[in-house]
């Protein structure tokens, strides 16, 4: 329950509201609607100037709280990754639901933070502006947010991107989901969602031979519910040879 909310003007002022016990940022406030357990206050983000996005060269910088429609409306995304916004949410979530918020809140089944990770994102934090990557940071969200604030996401603009998934009906989140970033370099990371407390990466080489393989083994024990291990890890299979064959 939010017993106390406050907006300041500065990140200055925003670090040092949070760093005091039981306070929450509030973004979109998708999150802590959500939250049942407890009381604590927060702090709205709004006023701080985070919500912008720059291209620079090649890399593109995301502010926090860019919501997700802000950024599916963005010129400079690729498609693939527009489409991961749309299976993220739907439009009503997608206007409050932020960037930041949205890669600290996932499951398994997040399409975007599965493209971002796939894209190998770099998040910034303060104070300190310490940059880590997604894939170092999902396993430690609770432990390294404590005291700190998301600030900034970056992707780079010179990889191709394609995104696939399989879901019961178009409006789900998927069973299955993979994303495939391949640079001019030849480097390749191929990410598997639908399954666990977040997106996993599956490959990260030089060369995209051995996708078909790396899927199924990724998802070999990922069953639960929805879906048998068996399953999942033969459609992951499917998805990462169309996602090689859309970027060919």
């Amino acid at each position: 329950m939010i017993i106390e909310y406050f907006r300041p003007s500065t990140l200055e002022e925003a670090l040092q509201l949070l760093s005091k016990p039981e306070v929450r940022p509030l973004g979109g406030g998708t999150l802590l609607t959500r939250a049942k357990e407890g009381s604590f206050a927060v702090v709205d983000l709004q006023a701080l100037g985070l919500n912008k996005i720059h291209k620079a060269g090649s890399s593109l910088a995301i502010g926090a709280t860019v919501t997700l429609s802000q950024l599916l409306e963005s010129a400079h995304i690729p498609p693939a990754l527009a489409e991961s916004l749309r299976r993220e949410a739907p439009l009503n979530l997608r206007n409050l639901g932020t960037a930041a918020g949205t890669l600290v809140g996932c499951d398994g089944r997040s399409t975007f933070t599965a493209a971002l990770l796939a894209l190998d994102a770099k998040l910034t934090f303060e104070p300190g502006e310490e940059t880590l990557g997604l894939g170092d940071f999902l396993p430690l969200r609770g432990e390294k947010l404590a005291g700190k604030l998301i600030t900034k996401i970056e992707l780079p603009l010179n990889t191709k991107l394609a995104f696939e998934s399989v879901a019961r009906t178009p409006a789900d989140q998927p069973i299955v989901c993979v994303a495939l970033a391949q640079w001019p370099s030849g480097r390749t990371r191929l990410t598997l969602g639908g399954f666990g407390p977040a997106p996993i990466l599956a490959l990260d080489g030089n060369e995209a031979g051995g996708l078909e393989t790396a899927a199924r083994n990724a998802f070999s024990e990922a069953g639960d519910e929805w879906a048998s291990a068996g399953y999942r890890s033969e459609v992951a299979a499917v998805l990462a040879r169309r996602a090689q064959d859309s970027l060919a």
